[in-house]
């Protein structure tokens, strides 16, 4: 979430006539992934301010499942695009370690101690081997970062890491520590975007893909109206297997494929309808961790505080204002003053607990 989106590659073939022009900042930075990485944490943060709104629902539900059908995907498959240069180098090693470990260890603890209180559970233990809510993703991309140069050297990666989440879904013993069934089960999402290239994006910012992938989202959004009292979205989650579902063993490889080939279109739709050029929200791209991060103790307090309780909330209008406040809160928390203030836990530089890299002399003579 916090990628360098201004890399060389990403500028597509210049002088291309059918392609549109990339737009960057003053500092390098791609405004087509900017305002991904935006549009998608704001879609996370609605996903979960929308989940105590679908009991009852059924139109809740199904807007539900379609976003979580892809909001998360996309995030993962730009995640592994711009994971690409990661080489296990010195540098790249300390930010990994700045960038995930630190924030993992200090939100993990901050979760569990506020979920104290608002579940009433006072005695829940700090486990930093049981991700708590939505912590889970900073140990997977963590994992998945470092196994980056494997990736790059496997034949058919996408094929191997699909191969992979297949078998999770067949393995209930793997159990809840770090969350490993979302981290082999969303892998195959992270090894797609190490395989894209630049040209990839463009296909699906042409006009043509544009135009279709509205239609696509209506006609995904009533799929997903018949399905939900037919299939539990729980599959979407990615974090249980086939067993664990209530589903028999087959089931798990069958579905893997299922939403991976579902999840993939509606990624494509929604990468068609990002606009490319700055708009106002581009320069939150560069803060949606922080927006990922902070935005659960509000949506976990609301419900303790009662927010859902009043009975027209969970009308048509009240949906709405829900999904605009959820909305309004975590653009607040991509700002550059909350990512000022809170630097030192979320990224910070770590230069004095890693060795300084010694510079190699050139040989004389």
């Amino acid at each position: 979430m916090r990628e360098r989106t201004g890399t060389a590659e990403s500028t597509g073939t210049a002088g291309s006539r059918h392609r549109p022009a990339v737009k960057r900042s003053e500092d390098g930075r791609d405004a087509f992934f900017d305002n991904v990485k935006y549009l998608a944490i704001v879609l996370v943060a609605v996903g979960h301010a929308w989940e105590p709104l679908r009991e009852g629902s059924r139109t809740v539900s199904a807007l539900y499942l379609l976003v979580y059908a892809f909001h998360m995907p996309a995030f993962i498959v730009v995640s592994g695009y711009f994971s690409r240069n990661f080489d296990a180098s010195p540098g790249r090693l300390r930010r990994l370690v700045g960038g995930l470990v630190v924030p993992y260890v200090v939100f993990e603890t901050a979760y569990t101690f506020f979920t104290r209180w608002t579940d009433q559970d006072p005695e829940r233990p700090v486990s930093l081997l049981d991700p708590l809510y939505l912590t889970w993703f900073l140990v997977a991309l963590f994992v998945w970062r470092l196994t980056t140069p494997l990736w790059q050297r496997v034949r058919q990666p996408v094929a191997v890491a699909l191969a992979v989440a297949m078998l999770a879904t067949l393995t209930p013993s793997i159990g809840d520590d770090l969350d490993l069934q979302r981290v082999l089960q969303f892998l195959p999402y992270f090894v797609l975007g190490l395989c894209l290239r630049p040209e990839h994006f463009q296909l699906v910012r042409r006009r043509a893909a544009r135009i279709a992938a509205g239609p696509v989202f209506v006609v995904a959004l009533a799929l997903a109206y018949w399905a939900v009292p037919r299939m539990s979205g729980a599959w979407f989650y990615h974090r249980d297997s086939a067993q664990e579902l209530g589903g028999p063993a087959w089931s798990g490889p069958v579905m893997t494929l299922v939403t991976f080939g579902c999840s993939l279109v509606l990624v494509a739709c929604f990468l068609a309808l990002v606009p490319g050029r700055r708009t106002w929200f581009t320069v939150l791209g560069a803060g949606t961790l922080y927006g990922y991060l902070l935005h659960g103790f509000l949506v976990q307090g609301a419900r303790f505080w009662g927010w859902y309780g009043p009975a027209w909330v969970h009308r048509p209008l009240g949906v709405v204002l829900v999904a605009l406040v959820a909305g309004a809160v975590v653009t607040v928390l991509c700002t550059p003053p909350v990512r000022r203030a809170l630097r030192y836990v979320v990224e910070p530089e770590l230069r004095w607990a890693f060795r300084r890299e010694a510079t190699v002399q050139p040989a004389r003579g």
